[in-house]
């Protein structure tokens, strides 16, 4: 019984110490979740958010925040007044972003990749069956990307129309803290891409 009694007091004690070392994670409040600084069930008079800072110069002389990480959509470093909405038929960035053009504006060429569209041709039967480029198949997607289409089109792709779908104006107000640190896979990674050339089609076998 005397061991019994030293062998539960000794994992007693074991325990107790174990549960003190254990840290306590630290607690995220929900004030502390976003730019306002009140908790989300208030909409009294001092809820409010910091001011959204957007960028006020003309195209071609804003500061660019660097990509948030490799191949990272740039962010829209100048004045967007008058530019949106963005329609297929009324797209002003493409005046000054268009290859060929882009370099007598002091503008960044939109790449490659939005000149090719990755769209197989798809249609769907009375019967539910899908049919893709030519071929029947029960799932609209694939684990060798066997479906997917590359066909260089030598100007904007339709799917590519809708630039502030990815591309979104900068703005100098402040943000929650972000430890993110970004690892670019290349040198100029910060503010170039890699979506061009052979790296484009890099893991995609098809070319229809």
């Amino acid at each position: 019984m005397k061991t019994i009694s030293k062998i539960t007091i000794g994992l007693a004690t074991v325990t107790i110490l174990f549960i003190g070392c254990v840290k306590t994670p630290s607690t995220v409040t929900e004030e502390s979740l976003g730019l306002r600084k009140t908790d989300l069930y208030s909409e009294k008079a001092e809820t409010h958010g910091d001011e959204t800072k957007y960028a006020k110069t003309t195209a071609g002389s804003g500061h660019k925040f660097q990509r948030a990480f490799q191949d990272a959509p740039p962010m829209i470093p100048h004045d967007t007044e008058g530019m949106l909405p963005i329609t297929i038929n009324n797209n002003q960035c493409t005046s000054c972003h268009q290859p060929g053009v882009a370099e007598s504006m002091g503008a960044l060429p939109y790449p490659k990749s939005h000149m090719t569209d990755f769209r197989p041709a798809t249609s769907l039967a009375a019967d539910g069956r899908i049919t893709k480029n030519g071929t029947s198949v029960d799932n609209t997607s694939g684990a060798n990307l066997e479906h997917v289409s590359i066909k260089e089109m030598g100007s904007l792709a339709g799917a590519r129309f809708n630039c502030t779908q990815c591309h979104a104006p900068q703005s100098d107000s402040p943000a929650p803290e972000n430890t993110f640190e970004a690892a670019y896979t290349r040198e100029d990674g910060a503010s170039k891409s890699t979506w061009s050339g052979t790296k484009l089609m890099e893991g995609i076998d098809t070319t229809k």
